[in-house]
């Protein structure tokens, strides 16, 4: 018995001597155990460092030489689910989006529709002017620019803008743009002096004074009179009940109408026309391929351009 114990004792020493040794000099057990061999302390000794060093439930190690620190891992479904009540970013913006574009959306079908009571009345007229461009304007103006080179015609326009001063100033203090009134003033002094009464645009091209868009069509849109209904005018074109009470409105406002005798001042019309008409040839007839139906096509692009300027 006793003989048993010193015995059991002696192996138990031998064992935990043969440990040690091989935790100290691990390259010995393996060169001893063969290639690829380990002992089975040295095996349980791996597997314990390998456990320690593997990520602990719930917890990320971070490597430190001082000290390990060890930082609690978030839950990735934390991170995309979102909060009760509150929305899907993605889906939020997409709504967002949406209720942009329809809002867009609903503004132009405000901007180009009018009421056309007078629908056929109206092709009619469009008719007529169509053909009278085509065959009077246009002919007309190839052979006025034939005649006439392109800066004489830019100093014609000129003049007849600087000479329509008074509109564009009267209906400035009619929006209360008191701003567009000065510039307005500023511009007519400065073209009337330097620019040899109103031929040459000095204002814009030396002093970059932009004129300023003002009829009395847009002074009524200002104050919210709607177009009303569309009209098409023999000879004028495209207009709205509210801008053909404009158009007559600022006829009073300009020096051309009081030329005396009228048969003159119409003279003097039909001749700012034919140069207006000179230097935008092609505009017409883009505008009218560029449109499935001509006549809605010009319809809108009316509509919508005299909005426009009443937002300015």
């Amino acid at each position: 018995m006793r003989a048993n114990f010193i015995g059991t004792f002696l192996i138990a020493g031998l064992l935990l001597a043969g440990s040690a040794m091989a935790e100290g000099n691990p390259d010995k057990g393996l060169a001893a155990g063969g290639p690829g061999q380990a002992s089975g302390s040295d095996e349980t000794a791996m597997k314990s460092k390998v456990a320690l060093s593997g990520p602990v439930d719930g917890a990320v190690a971070v490597k430190d030489e001082a000290a390990p620190v060890l930082k609690a891992e978030a839950d990735p479904m934390e991170a995309t689910l979102p909060e009760a009540g509150e929305a899907p970013k993605d889906e939020a913006a997409a709504k967002s989006e949406a209720a942009k574009e329809e809002a867009e959306t609903e503004d132009a079908v405000e901007e180009t529709t009018i009421a056309d009571p007078i629908e056929p009345v109206n092709r009619a007229m469009f008719v007529f002017n169509d053909k009278l461009y085509f065959w009077a304007f246009k002919p007309a103006a190839q052979g006025y620019n034939a005649v006439v080179p392109e800066p004489v015609r830019v100093s014609v326009k000129n003049f007849f803008k600087n000479v329509a001063m008074p509109v564009r100033f009267i209906n400035s203090l009619f929006q209360g743009k008191f701003k567009s009134a000065g510039t307005e003033l500023a511009r007519f002094g400065i073209n009337t002096v330097i620019g040899l009464v109103g031929f040459f645009d000095v204002a814009n091209n030396n002093f970059d004074i932009k004129p300023q868009e003002r009829d009395l069509g847009q002074t009524l849109g200002v104050y919210g009179m709607g177009g009303m209904m569309y009209i098409v005018w023999p000879f004028l074109g495209p207009s709205t009940v509210r801008e053909t009470i404009g158009f007559v409105g600022d006829s009073f406002m300009s020096p051309v109408s009081y030329i005396e005798p009228a048969e003159a001042a119409f003279g003097v019309s039909a001749y700012e026309k034919l140069n207006k008409t000179s230097l935008e040839l092609g505009t017409y007839e883009d505008l009218k391929a560029a449109s499935v139906e001509p006549y809605i096509g010009l319809r809108d692009a009316y509509v919508q351009y005299r909005n426009g300027l009443i937002k300015k």
